[in-house]
């Protein structure tokens, strides 16, 4: 007979009682993570605790009874709804209070700040469009935390506990971070859209185009992750191949001046990102360049 295998708490999170506020997705997905990691949540509280399953969330109440149970509250709300949540609420102090907005700054929890809780932001980078999936894919992604030096300790804790890499924002650079953030995620649809349309022009069905591009998708991000973003740059430009993209920039005129301009965006910082894998030297870098910034070409 094997004993079960427990999730080992750091020190740091240690008896601390754990609510959240909003019961949307990224609430659910952090509610199963949580638990997985041997925290588990004591209450989640919603405006309309009778509309939660108790099975998928422990203790549905209201937001302020999740407030009281809790030390370290986690606020899963619309950005919008921060500062007029953390506003309605009674904080205590020593209390933690965490929003877990990518792109709002803490100062929207001054409400509870001014009564003495400690203050910070907990921001998972995933998308959370299926929380089941996502409480898989936490571990491994990392954790934009931001924090005085009493609850900093406790926040890096909390994304240890979860498999979650931390990085550290500082103060007022939440906005920027977020942008970069939609570059990773819902920024690459409008280039499978392209795509995607490019196929459908010559008759390809769109879920079947969708699904030839999507391995290649896939591939290049493995490059990525596994060879920098140098590493990973492929096709005719990474091979100095002036005469196909003379080609592509030929092809793509005949469906209209958007599709070209689209292309020479997205395809002139390559040729640096080649040169610095190698692949190219200064002249050719260069008359890719051109071709791909002038428009007359």
């Amino acid at each position: 007979m094997h004993d079960l295998a427990v999730p080992r708490v750091p020190s740091a999170l240690s008896g601390l009682r754990i609510g959240l506020v909003g019961a949307g997705r990224v609430a659910r997905a952090l509610v199963i993570a949580l638990e997985r990691a041997g925290l588990p949540v004591v209450a989640v509280g919603s405006r309309q605790p009778e509309r939660l399953s108790p099975s998928r969330y422990p203790q549905p109440c209201t937001p302020q009874q999740a407030v009281d149970q809790a030390d370290l509250v986690l606020l899963t709300v619309a950005d919008d709804a921060i500062a007029p949540v953390t506003a309605a609420l009674r904080w205590r102090a020593g209390q933690a209070v965490v929003h877990c907005s990518g792109a709002t700054e803490v100062a929207a929890l001054d409400a509870a700040a001014q009564a003495g809780a400690h203050t910070g932001g907990f921001h998972p980078l995933q998308i959370f469009s299926d929380p089941e999936q996502a409480a898989q894919r936490l571990a491994g992604s990392t954790a934009a935390i931001e924090a005085g030096p009493a609850l900093l300790p406790t926040l890096q804790a909390l994304a240890a506990a979860l498999g979650m890499p931390a990085t550290v924002l500082p103060p007022g650079m939440r906005v920027r971070y977020h942008v970069a953030a939609g570059y990773a995620a819902s920024f690459l649809l409008p280039v499978l859209q392209e795509a995607v349309a490019l196929w459908a022009s010559f008759g390809v069905d769109e879920a079947d185009a969708l699904q030839a591009l999507l391995p290649l998708a896939r591939g290049t991000l493995d490059a990525a992750q596994t060879r920098g973003l140098a590493g990973a740059v492929s096709g005719p430009i990474a091979r100095g191949d002036l005469g196909t993209v003379q080609r592509h920039l030929g092809a793509l005129e005949t469906l209209g001046p958007s599709r070209t301009a689209f292309y020479r965006f997205l395809a002139v910082s390559q040729p640096a990102l080649a040169q610095q894998a190698g692949r190219l030297d200064e002249d050719l870098r260069k008359r890719l360049e051109f071709l791909l910034r002038d428009a007359d070409c």
